[in-house]
């Protein structure tokens, strides 16, 4: 039965083909939607690694070079004096910002990369980060001479493995010199506490590595950290902004400041990692579209071409049942040419490392969601002229004589 239906898919060959070429067109660009989409909903469903609600981000900018150190810490005397103030914390990146810092080391030419963050003492309370492994910062890495780091799970596991990387320089695995990454040479960092992993992207993110350094509020300080992580009490409204800005515009009247909710942040993030999967969605929806256009009037002219074969089928006894599974049959089997070939082509995808930050079961989701998409529109496609070639009677393949 299968050797006569590829027989039979072969002798239209020349209109199987243009059907083929667009199953395979639409398979890789379905596949390629529903790998950002599975990717992305696979990410959405782990902890993010901090807490977003009720958190306000005031933007710092200075125009020149001044006492930074001497006026951030005032300003933050004064902000805590606030009733509205739940904790404050100073940060050089926040969550779901355009900027970030980024490092990296070397494990025998696998780079570890990892992103970087300045932060006070107090960001763990602000940000409701949770500590795994130590602890956080501490009056008593004042006047160290390492550098206190704090990393998160994801780099911990890629750098440490099962090991305890409390208490180590942050370096590639086997390295036995102090040649790792340092905060600068004459204070080497070493690591005090291991955090949950942290995405500082948001929900949509990858896991990756992460490094938390301890803001440094002495005489190095030219420049203010670019942000103030304000958690403020449930409730406050937005009338508590200005009475804000005004207060910290008093103190330092050369600086700019701008005040942004991280919950709105998170919103407009969010958008514009999307805008790309609904791009793709939209066009791989039209070739759906086309596809099944093309699949339905191959189709009706076929039946309304094989009306003679189908006539004399019935004729020699064949039931529409079996008439109806035959045409669904070339159907599939043209649908599996195209779909085979996707596969090939998908399949080379990572052995060329182009999707390395994507897990297997992720790949394999999305190659086995596209597979049942196809087959499921070509079965769809199929059924309304497969069912108009039932009703072909034997008599009718006398017109065609």
């Amino acid at each position: 039965m299968i050797k006569h239906l590829l027989k039979l898919v072969w002798n239209r060959k020349r209109i199987n083909f243009l059907i083929t070429v667009e199953i395979f067109i639409s398979f890789i660009v379905l596949f390629l939607v529903m790998l950002i989409a599975v990717y992305f909903g696979d990410n959405y469903r782990r902890p993010l690694g901090f807490n977003y609600e009720h958190v306000w981000n005031v933007k710092i900018e200075a125009s020149s070079e001044s006492d930074a150190a001497g006026t951030v810490e005032l300003l933050m005397r004064t902000v805590k004096e606030f009733d509205e103030v739940e904790s404050l914390a100073t940060a050089k990146y926040t969550p779901y910002g355009n900027s970030h810092s980024r490092s990296g080391i070397n494990d025998k030419g696998n780079i570890i990369m990892f992103d970087i963050n300045d932060v006070s003492d107090d960001y763990n309370q602000a940000m409701g980060l949770t500590i795994t492994r130590g602890r956080w910062f501490g009056k008593e890495d004042d006047g160290a001479q390492y550098r206190p780091l704090l990393i998160n799970e994801w780099l911990a596991h890629e750098v440490f493995g099962d090991a305890d990387p409390i208490g180590k320089p942050l370096r590639s695995p086997g390295d036995t010199n102090d040649a790792g990454y340092r905060v600068n040479e004459s204070r080497p960092g070493r690591i005090v506490g291991v955090i949950t992993d942290f995405r500082q992207e948001g929900e949509y993110s990858g896991l990756g590595g992460y490094v938390i350094e301890r803001q440094d509020f002495g005489e190095e300080m030219r420049y203010p950290p670019g942000n103030l992580m304000i958690k403020v009490r449930p409730g406050v409204t937005a009338a508590f902004e200005e009475k804000l800005i005004k207060r910290l515009q008093a103190i330092a009247k050369d600086w700019s400041f701008e005040i942004e909710r991280v919950s709105e942040m998170r919103e407009s993030a969010n958008q514009i990692r999307l805008a790309p999967l609904v791009a793709g969605a939209l066009v791989a929806g039209f070739l759906m579209i086309m596809v099944a256009l093309g699949l339905t009037g191959v189709l009706w002219q076929n039946v309304t071409q094989r009306t003679k074969e189908i006539g004399l089928r019935r004729a020699k006894g064949a039931t529409a049942r079996r008439i109806h599974r035959q045409i669904l049959a070339e159907l599939l089997i043209i649908a599996t040419a195209g779909l085979g070939a996707g596969v090939a082509v998908v399949a080379q995808f990572p052995l060329l490392d182009l999707i390395g930050f994507i897990s297997v079961e992720v790949y394999t989701m999305s190659i086995v969601i596209s597979l049942a998409v196809i087959y499921a529109l070509t079965i769809v496609c199929g059924l309304y002229p497969s069912w108009m070639a039932t009703k072909v009677q034997p008599a009718e393949a006398l017109h065609y004589e």
